[in-house]
């Protein structure tokens, strides 16, 4: 395919994500695709994304003007602290057609303010949650789309491999579904590593995993347990940001936040403690 006719994608953010969907839209032979990090620039944070990059085929753009510039999609796979930053920061570089798809793990008042952002540039903001690890999967995750623009970027990444379900025209409404489902999920992972260091310590182990199967048979116990606290050692730091984004829409739902950051702070420590 000549690279005219190959869809330009920049993606802001070369950790677990960006490399992941890399990995998958490289092969395609169907996408011109470049990133921009700014760990690039720092050989501490670097961590070997460079040697990644070029193994994987993927241009390193030397600035956030560079990668934005005529990207048919500028993917923001970044940190969920700074999602309004690089909104507004790439709103500057970006041209009025453009996709920019917010992939971070945001509360939707943040999603709404970073749309603003860009919106405001006359570039379709569309928001994104992704649904789970992206690591198996790949660009084959589930991602929930919102935004007036979310069905034009569907129909798109879709016809690339991309698994994007258009669910709101509004923004705020793909993060609601999302961190709703996380204050579960993330709390459960915090729940079992203390029920799993509990029982170990008290040397119980097999008489509580008993009991729970008792009470919910089609559960193997040991095996969750093991999964969920291999999840919050790998990922806790990411799961404790994206708890705080929880903790934040409760806040300004009039809700107490209380126990939302009492799981972001269990996640944290469970990185700790590898």
């Amino acid at each position: 395919m000549a690279d005219s006719e190959r869809i330009a994608i920049g993606i802001i953010g070369f950790g677990e994500v960006g490399q992941r969907f890399s990995a998958d839209l490289i092969p395609t032979g169907r996408v011109a695709l470049s990133t921009y990090d700014i760990a690039f620039a720092d050989p501490v944070l670097a961590g070997g994304r460079q040697d990644k990059a070029d193994a994987l085929g993927v241009r390193v753009a030397p600035s956030l003007a560079a990668v934005c510039d005529g990207a048919r999609v500028v993917i923001s796979a970044v940190t969920a602290d700074q999602t309004e930053r690089v909104a507004s920061d790439a709103s500057r570089h970006l041209a009025p057609g453009q996709i920019f798809l917010d992939i971070n793990s945001a509360s939707p008042s943040t999603k709404q303010r970073a749309a603003r952002a860009v919106e405001a540039s006359g570039v379709h903001y569309v928001e994104g949650a992704v649904m789970g690890p992206v690591r198996v999967p790949g660009i084959r995750i589930a991602i929930l789309a919102g935004g007036p623009a979310a069905e034009e970027a569907s129909a798109l990444l879709n016809g690339l491999g991309f698994n994007l379900t258009p669910v709101a025209t509004e923004h705020g409404k793909a993060s609601a579904i999302k961190l709703c489902r996380s204050i579960v999920i993330k709390g459960l992972e915090a729940l079992m590593v203390d029920c799993a260091a509990a029982s170990r310590t008290a040397g119980v182990e097999a008489q509580v995993y008993a009991s729970l199967a008792e009470t919910f048979p089609s559960i193997d116990w040991p095996a969750l347990a093991d999964n969920m606290a291999e999840r919050v050692a790998t990922h806790g730091i990411r799961r404790s940001a994206e708890m705080r984004e929880a903790a934040d829409m409760l806040g300004e739902m009039g809700l107490d936040p209380a126990l939302a950051r009492a799981v972001a702070d269990a996640q944290a420590r469970g990185v700790r403690k590898r």
